[in-house]
């Protein structure tokens, strides 16, 4: 989501995260970008020694910059197994692919960046039509999704076969999702890992559907149980993003935001079992964070595994503003 303006699916696979292939094609057009990396040594500053924060340790972050007018607004996120690969989008309607490169445990740089235009059905491309509003994304068993704020649509592409330059097809959703807010979409979207009672299946969840204390709505496609859910929701803070641990415990990403008073951010756990239709969901913070933390307006969260250690990693929108930031933070589950 802009902070300035801003049924059931059959035969979804089960998760099966295969590294991407970035096909090219003609009609595609990749664009290479050097992207300037500067380290974050410290998640807070005023205590550089401090590397724990409620259940997760830091790692380390960058701040991103580039110099292409399409570079920024990261609304979703993914990383493969062992975290060698790396796919946003923006929220205007591009992908973005790079190579991780970590020296020491500590990610440095991105490396063989590229946008490319997402494409819809006809091969044209998102940003020049309805779709535009690209907010969530997630990446499972080759097939890629992505969650369209203010159309309220769910995109479904063939990553695995054609990389950024697949061409999107329509999921169905419930007439529900079709009801959302303008500006409170999917912001959140993943596939229900193997060994979880809803293995294969796409939740998605929007960013807010009702008044401020209210939960929002959240949906199941596909699987065995597809149907609606809500989530909880506390203090104000929006949900902007969610990725399944292995275990099938889902973490959901938040954000609270109020110009000229801040940001902050909360990554929350859900119980795997409890995700079901009729659910009112809940859970426990793994941590909380606000200015006094090297954060910005998080909006992408992923999850892998990378020798054995459970790496969750995070991405800011910075709406194409100069007073934000292109954040990216890695954090090891403790």
């Amino acid at each position: 989501m802009r902070l300035t303006r801003r049924q059931a699916l059959a035969g979804i696979s089960s998760l099966g995260l295969a590294p991407p292939t970035l096909a090219q094609s003609s009609e595609q057009p990749l664009i290479p970008i050097a992207i300037s990396a500067r380290p974050i040594k410290a998640f807070e500053p005023r205590s550089p020694e401090k590397t724990r924060f409620g259940q997760l340790n830091f790692r380390g972050g960058l701040v991103l910059t580039a110099n292409h007018p399409r570079f920024g607004g990261f609304s979703g996120l993914w990383r493969s197994p062992g975290g060698v690969e790396l796919v946003s989008i923006t929220d205007n309607g591009f992908w973005l692919t790079a190579r991780p490169r970590s020296q020491g445990g500590r990610i440095v740089a991105l490396e063989g960046a590229e946008l490319a235009p997402i494409l819809g059905a006809s091969g044209k491309p998102l940003h020049r039509s309805r779709y535009y509003d690209t907010e969530s994304l997630t990446i499972a068993d080759g097939v890629a999704y992505i969650g369209v704020e203010r159309t309220h649509d769910i995109l479904r592409f063939d990553w695995a076969k054609e990389g950024v330059a697949s061409r999107a097809r329509i999921v169905p959703v419930p007439r529900e999702v079709k009801r959302l807010p303008s500006n409170r979409g999917l912001e959140a979207i993943g596939v229900a890992p193997t060994g979880h009672p809803l293995a294969g299946a796409l939740v998605a969840i929007a960013e807010r559907s009702g008044g401020e204390l209210d939960p929002t709505l959240g949906i199941i496609l596909g699987g065995r149980q597809p149907g609606l859910f809500q989530l909880a929701r506390h203090d104000g803070f929006d949900i902007t993003d969610l990725a399944f641990l292995p275990g099938g415990d889902m973490l959901v990403l938040e954000r609270w935001y109020r110009p000229l008073r801040g940001v902050g951010m909360r990554i929350r756990r859900i119980a795997g079992a409890g995700i079901k239709p009729g659910a009112v969901l809940d859970g426990p913070y793994l941590i909380e964070a606000d200015l006094g933390q090297e954060i910005d307006n998080m909006e992408g969260l992923a999850v892998h595994l990378e020798q054995g250690k459970t790496i969750l990693t995070l991405i800011s929108d910075d709406n194409f503003s100069f007073l934000q930031r292109t954040i990216l933070l890695e954090f090891e589950l403790a």
